[in-house]
């Protein structure tokens, strides 16, 4: 059985999910396996906010180089993009940065 802070990994802070901010979205990265009902069951439980809609991304690797022969590659892995409902408190994870 997986807890809520083994679906949320970590935020994502980036220019892009700082815009979003003002129209409640909210960007995380999340497990790989995990689904959106337990992606929004997992939000709800940790920030006690209401969310109306989970969107998923699969981010793929890249490859990078290593100034040696064989080539590097970057990690893949699953963001979430969190839209709460209007009457719905903010998340104070991200205050302070906008």
């Amino acid at each position: 059985m997986k807890t809520a802070y083994d679906v949320i990994i970590r935020p994502i802070i980036t220019e892009q999910s700082m815009e979003d901010l003002d129209i409640k979205k909210y960007a995380f990265e999340v497990a790989k396996d995990a689904n959106k009902i337990e992606i929004k069951k997992a939000i709800e439980e940790i920030f006690g906010v209401t969310v109306i809609k989970v969107t998923t991304e699969h981010v793929r690797s890249k490859a990078k180089r290593t100034g040696a022969y064989p080539m590097g590659k970057t990690a893949s892995w699953k963001k979430a993009v969190v839209k709460l409902s209007a009457d719905s408190k903010n998340i104070e994870l991200f205050e302070g940065m906008v």
